[in-house]
């Protein structure tokens, strides 16, 4: 069993786009994921896929000290650097959460069998909403996001011009890779405001790689700031 649903996790983690490159460990600052999120499926695969269509109503009321132990977990994690503009969604996303997990708590110490069943569905919801605050709409945005924050938080403030010149050329290639991303279906209705953020973001990049080319190394910071609203601007596409 428990290989089972290591085996299910696995696979929700790269549908969900955390995916690793190679045998590369992430820097757990650009990492676009929160390991204590990761780790509560271990409780949620058994509810939703074992006990909840089996109608185990005494299996459901055994999961709550694990469900309580793993929210607390949750509640005491921190979001990654990389994640840092999406912590209002993160903690408003929490709010949700835990009314699930104490909806759960009440349904398991009553009687009634349904609203166990009911607090059990809106658990896995809130769960994979949670997941879906923070997880990247596409691995390619991702990828380009991961050097455009140590570019904007590091290299930027330190006056590293040189070394955004030297990455520039890295940006643009993922940045149409950006522009080449396929949307899941559920944001179909979003792909042309996708693709002309996408559109923009290249071309900033390409200016940013431009300047670094030709050693200007004065226009580089506002160049890296138009970069940077570039990215906000199609992450706000998905707001």
């Amino acid at each position: 069993m428990i290989k089972t649903i290591r085996f299910a996790l696995l696979i929700f983690i790269f549908s969900m786009g955390f995916v690793l490159i190679g045998d590369q460990i992430p820097d757990p600052e650009t990492d676009s994921t929160v390991p204590e999120l990761i780790d509560f499926h271990d409780i949620i695969y058994p509810i939703w896929h074992t006990a909840f269509p089996a109608k185990d109503y005494n299996a459901l009321r055994g999961f709550l000290p694990e469900i309580e132990a793993g929210m607390a977990r949750i509640n005491a994690a921190a979001l990654p650097g990389i994640l840092r503009e999406k912590k209002q969604a993160w903690e408003s996303g929490l709010a949700e959460f835990n009314w699930a997990v104490d909806a759960y708590k009440k349904a398991a110490a009553g009687s009634d069998d349904q609203a166990l069943l009911d607090a059990a569905e809106l658990l896995h919801m809130r769960f994979e909403m949670q997941v879906r605050a923070i997880r990247p709409v596409a691995r390619e945005v991702d990828a380009y996001h991961k050097v455009l924050y140590v570019v904007y938080h590091k290299y930027l403030p330190e006056k590293k011009y040189a070394e955004i010149g030297n990455v520039a050329a890295d940006m643009v290639a993922k940045a149409e890779a950006v522009t080449k991303a396929t949307l899941s279906k559920r944001l179909a209705a979003k792909i042309e405001a996708f693709q002309a953020a996408a559109a923009k973001l290249l071309a900033e990049t390409k200016a940013l790689e431009a300047a670094g080319k030709a050693g200007l190394e004065k226009d580089i910071p506002q160049l890296v700031e138009k970069v940077h609203s570039a990215y906000q601007a199609l992450e706000k596409v998905f707001n």
